[in-house]
């Protein structure tokens, strides 16, 4: 056992090479993503929380690279440390490079100027209280970036350095918030609470030794027929499906409906999500349970306050529930995250404590070596961040008074749906509400100003749509990271790392083909679409503006009240059978085409639980870990292919 001992603390370590290795496949991630769906317009492998290319190159590199050194020397396969290393940076590198940060900043900073017409009164209505120090506006640059130059990509450095450089900064001090707050929480929700992260048990399966220390070259995962048989189910169907795009007789397999319920006041989808439905199995069957059942609870008040009457007129804006009911489902899942977060907390506060009272005295008592950040590091990122990221918003016009309010509902939706993603375990989960939405509801036009109501319409850059976001990334990251022996400093700094080369690389390589091809040539709902969102939002706002909503503060206080019973009712009743966090995210648009797949995985684990006990369960776990991995690989192998061919536009599905 001596002599054992070292060699398995060795592999779990962080290394030099798995650093490095980690570093190139993050500057491949920067540019593949772009590439492929911008360019190729075929699999976006970076639309997701699950963070699609992270799972489908740890696959290939686990069946090429990885075989490849050790059958040279088995010594020099990949250890299993490395191989967390290199998955957590792919897996950080991939929620910057689309939609996560450069897809939605390059347009949105321009977009402003370039779609300014007559018609739509931006130049006098958002033009004069628009900060420039955060924008493009010189107009040759602007119009060669939408454009193109006519087959140069020579980019104006000295137009778009100034305002990059500004909110790369803004950048670095959201995720030093974010980073310090996960890392905070990270014992809390894996060793005190034990959450389950089914998000991270497929790369944990994938890495996994054999029993008893066996270390063969190839993983036991793919030497298990079972594992094969579930990968094969969604790599057919998607590659019939991909193959239809290429010879139209061959007919595409369609694995979804819709029926209209309640005479016709609502549509649910039946549709067969292969990543939800590999990845539900691995969540706790009561939350399965409560996930599928909320989600219907859900379309049904929809329909029921459709017919009855009951709405709220309020247009929040993109990503923010509107329509009849929408902003009342908004502010509903809005108060149900602020009890989650905030109960989190209050529960997580024995532990706190020693995070706040570690960073104050030094305490050698309280052990923080096991963490990325130490207690105090932690607590001097997290406020330095939220300094800088506060100074900001007041600098680029939102009211000093309005700024805290801002921050704390930004950090209630991140935090709030980070702690979904580590318990329930959804690949791709979405607010009803983001920030801008909240806050314009909640204070008022008249408060924000001119200035605020433009600012605040370009929050949508980093707080708008939340297909992906890094905090998700982060949490099931810092899991895997718990398996790690020794210290896992080096963990923090492989993250900056993988961070800033997806967000230098994918920034040059978007600028290029931008500048090269035109930005309109490449994907429309980035550069027509997401380009007009802030000032559009702003102009309307400032066309009509409307006060703080009382109603929407009550619809809020109605969805905190609501959680709160069954965070209760949970907490004191042993048979309560529904898990508070269906109704947390039963409102989100994301879930109608997700629900059916949870409820089909959710019936047969309760099956194989009942009738053929954990064993059962326990043989059929490679199946669904097949599931999900064979979803990423048919998106990621027809990607490759299309990129061979040329084909344009054919996506295989990735949340």
């Amino acid at each position: 056992m001596a002599e054992t001992t070292p060699h398995k603390e060795a592999s779990s370590a962080i290394t030099a090479r798995g650093f490095l290795v980690g570093s190139v496949m993050s500057l491949l991630i920067a540019i593949g993503i772009p590439y492929g769906s911008m360019v190729i317009q075929g699999s976006r492998l970076g639309l997701s929380s699950a963070t699609p290319a992270a799972f489908f190159l740890l696959f290939v590199l686990l069946l090429t690279l990885h075989v490849f050194l050790g059958a040279l020397n088995r010594a020099w396969a990949f250890s299993r440390g490395e191989l967390v290393t290199i998955f957590v940076m792919m897996a950080v590198a991939t929620a910057i490079p689309t939609r996560g940060v450069i897809g939605m900043l390059l347009p949105m900073i321009t977009g402003t100027f370039y779609y300014a017409t007559p018609e739509n009164q931006w130049a006098d209505q958002v033009h004069p209280f628009l900060s420039g120090w955060m924008v493009v506006f010189d107009p040759e640059a602007v119009k060669a970036f939408y454009e193109g130059t006519q087959g140069s990509s020579s980019i104006p450095w000295h137009v778009w350095l100034g305002p990059l450089l500004r909110w790369f900064v803004f950048y670095a001090a959201f995720y030093a918030t974010i980073i310090s707050a996960i890392s905070m929480l990270r014992r809390q929700w894996v060793d005190n609470e034990r959450l389950v992260f089914p998000l991270a048990q497929v790369p944990l399966a994938l890495i996994q030794d054999g029993a008893d220390g066996e270390k063969k070259i190839l993983k036991p995962i793919f030497r298990n027929p079972v594992m094969w048989c579930g990968l094969l189910l969604p790599l057919f169907i998607n590659s019939v499906n991909a193959l239809h795009h290429y010879f139209n007789f061959i007919a595409p397999i369609v694995p979804s409906t819709s029926i209209e319920i309640f005479n016709r006041t609502a549509t649910l989808g039946i549709r067969i999500n292969f990543l939800m439905f590999g990845f539900a199995y691995f969540i706790n069957s009561n939350i399965a349970f409560s996930l599928w059942f909320f989600y219907l609870l859900h379309v049904v008040q929809e329909s029921l306050f459709t017919y009855v009457g009951i709405f709220n007129p309020e247009e929040l804006g993109p990503w923010t529930g509107s329509g009849p009911v929408g902003a009342i489902m908004g502010h509903q899942m809005m108060g149900a995250l602020i009890t989650l977060v905030c109960y989190g907390l209050w529960t997580a506060r024995p532990h706190l404590r020693d995070v706040f009272h570690k960073a104050l005295t030094g305490d050698e008592r309280i052990d923080d070596s096991q963490e990325i950040l130490s207690y105090r590091a932690s607590v001097v990122l997290f406020f330095a961040g939220i300094g800088i990221m506060g100074y900001w918003l007041w600098q680029s016009g939102i009211p000093a008074w309005i700024v805290p309010f801002f921050l704390f509902s930004t950090l209630v939706i991140f935090i709030g749906l980070a702690r979904v993603i580590a318990e329930a375990g959804l690949p791709t989960v979405t607010p009803e509400m983001v920030p801008a939405g909240f806050v314009v509801s909640s204070v008022g036009v008249p408060a924000l100003g001119p200035a605020g109501m433009v600012a605040t319409g370009y929050t949508f850059v980093w707080a708008g749509d939340l297909l992906i976001f890094m905090t998700a990334p982060l949490a099931n990251g810092l899991r895997l990271g718990s398996d790690l022996k020794g210290s896992r400093r080096g963990l923090f700094w492989a993250i900056v790392t993988a961070m800033l080369i997806s967000l230098v690389a994918s920034c040059w390589f978007m600028l290029h083909i931008a500048y090269r091809d035109g930005a309109l040539n490449l994907h429309p709902q980035y550069f027509t679409g997401f380009a007009a969102y802030p000032s559009d939002f702003a102009a309307k706002k400032l066309a009509t503006p409307t006060g703080p909503d009382l109603i929407g503060w009550l619809w809020t206080g109605f969805g905190a009240l609501i959680m709160g019973g069954l965070m209760a009712a949970r907490h004191y009743f042993i048979w309560w059978p529904f898990h508070p966090l269906g109704f947390a995210v039963s409102t989100g648009w994301v879930m109608n085409s997700i629900w059916f797949s949870i409820f089909l995985a959710w019936l047969i684990k309760i099956t194989a639980l009942k009738y053929g006990g954990p064993r059962t369960y326990a043989l059929t776990r490679p199946f669904f870990i097949g599931v999900v991995i064979g979803q990423f690989v048919a998106a990621g192998l027809w990607l490759v292919i299309d990129g061979f061919t040329g084909m344009v536009g054919n996506s295989v599905p990735v949340y």
